[in-house]
């Protein structure tokens, strides 16, 4: 209540501002609510895996390599202690848009690097599809790897997902 010049009635508690702690570390207009995280910080996120896909499609690393376990291990295990050191409302929506973001930049490098990739050891269809026009197989193997990618990246969002979402309610009931 206000008295008639504006100010507030003496009787009246006056409103406080957040402590420090209560205050949010990213300011609201760029944190999105329902993720947790800005933009920016998912798109972050997702490119922490992008080297291990650049090295491979440029044959710098295989499969089955130290190296290679480390470029895709690493990243997912920072995606779920980002996840819970910022103790996003939901884990798994939160790292499921994160894989769906890797996804989009696995397929992009992909497509982007195809050529050096193959080596000049382009994927041709077989069987009764053998005489399908170069240009359409090339399509469909390049639509293949984009919808690939697109899977991979949200299967691993949504598997770092359920990872998070469990230690996040391990640590909520084992706080009361």
């Amino acid at each position: 209540m206000t008295t008639p010049h504006g100010s507030q009635h003496p009787d009246q508690p006056r409103p406080t501002a957040p402590s420090a702690a209560e205050a949010p570390a990213v300011p609201p207009a760029r944190r999105n609510r329902a993720l947790g995280l800005s933009f920016l910080a998912i798109v972050g996120l997702a490119l922490l895996a992008v080297p291990r896909v650049v090295l491979h499609d440029l044959h710098l690393i295989d499969e089955g390599t130290f190296v290679n376990a480390l470029l895709v291990f690493v990243p997912l295990v920072v995606w779920i202690a980002v996840v819970l050191w910022r103790r996003v409302p939901n884990p798994f929506l939160t790292l499921l848009v994160v894989g769906a973001c890797y996804g989009v930049f696995l397929a992009a490098v992909h497509l982007l690097l195809w050529n050096v990739a193959m080596a000049g050891n382009e994927p041709a269809l077989g069987g009764n599809l053998v005489d399908v026009d170069p240009t359409v197989q090339a399509f469909v193997f390049r639509a293949y790897t984009v919808v690939s990618s697109l899977f991979t990246g949200l299967i691993a969002g949504a598997v770092t997902g359920l990872v998070a979402w469990g230690i996040a309610a391990l640590s909520r009931r084992n706080a009361h």
